[in-house]
C-alpha cells in the first residue's frame, strides 16, 4: 500500500456499490482502485466509479495485486461463494448484507477468513454508527431507565408485484426478512444486550406472521 490507504475494489457494480463508492471518496483511509463487473462495457460504469479501473468479471478483480480489499455487493446468493473466494486470494472482505443465506454458509465463510488470516465483516452500516453507539452508551449507564419493550420496524413502498425482482425471486433470497427484515431483529437484539450488560442477546423465543 504505497499510499497508506486499504486499496478497495468493488464486486458488483449495483446501485449499493454506488453508494459505497461515493462514500469512500470522502473516506481518509481507504480508496477505490477497481471494480469487477461481469459486463464491463457497460454505459456508465467509468462514470459512476469515477478513478476504479473497470475489470472483466470477478475472478479478474481477486487476482489483482493492487487489491487489499474488497466490498461484495451482488444479489445475496453469491455472498458466501465470493467471500470465500476473494478470502482464499488473500482480500480482506466487506460483505454487504446478509451475510450469507444460512448460518452453515457463514460459517464456512468465517473459516476461510480466518484460515487466511484475512478481515471479514458484514456491512450492517447502522452497528458502527456514531449515533447507535452513543444509544447504546445511554442505555449501559441507565439513562433512559428500564428497558422492558423494545419496537423496530423497518419498511418501504414497491411500486408492485414484480416477481423477477431481487426482492421477491426465490432464486435470488428474495423477501422482506434477508432484505430489512434483518435491521430490526438485529436492533433488538442490540438494545436487549445492551440492558443487559452484554454484546447482544438471543431471544427465548421467535413467532412470525405473514401476509401474501
Amino acid at each position: 500500500m504505497t499510499s497508506g490507504k486499504i486499496r478497495w475494489g468493488i464486486l458488483g457494480p449495483g446501485s449499493i456499490a454506488k453508494s459505497f463508492a461515493g462514500g469512500l471518496a470522502q473516506s481518509r483511509t481507504g480508496e477505490l482502485v477497481a471494480l469487477g463487473a461481469r459486463n464491463p462495457g457497460k454505459p456508465g460504469l467509468a462514470e459512476t466509479f469515477p478513478g476504479a479501473r473497470i475489470l472483466d468479471g470477478y475472478d479478474a478483480l481477486l487476482a489483482d495485486e493492487d487489491v487489499d480489499a474488497v466490498y461484495i455487493s451482488i444479489p445475496h446468493p453469491g455472498h458466501a461463494e465470493w467471500a470465500i473466494k476473494a478470502a482464499e486470494a488473500g482480500k480482506h472482505v466487506l460483505c454487504e448484507k446478509p451475510l450469507a443465506l444460512t448460518a452453515f454458509e457463514a460459517d464456512a465463510m468465517m473459516h476461510a477468513a480466518r484460515i487466511a488470516g484475512t478481515f471479514l465483516g458484514e456491512a450492517f452500516m447502522y452497528r458502527l454508527h456514531p449515533q447507535t453507539l452513543q444509544l447504546v452508551e445511554l442505555i449501559k449507564s441507565g439513562a433512559i431507565g428500564e428497558v422492558r419493550t423494545i419496537k423496530s420496524s423497518f419498511g418501504f413502498a414497491m411500486p408492485g408485484f414484480m416477481p423477477e425482482h431481487r426482492l421477491y425471486a426465490n432464486e435470488l433470497a428474495g423477501g422482506g426478512i434477508l432484505d430489512v427484515g434483518g435491521y430490526p431483529v438485529s436492533m433488538a437484539r442490540l438494545i436487549a444486550g445492551a440492558a443487559a450488560g452484554k454484546p447482544f442477546l438471543e431471544p427465548d423465543k421467535v413467532v412470525g406472521a405473514g401476509h401474501l
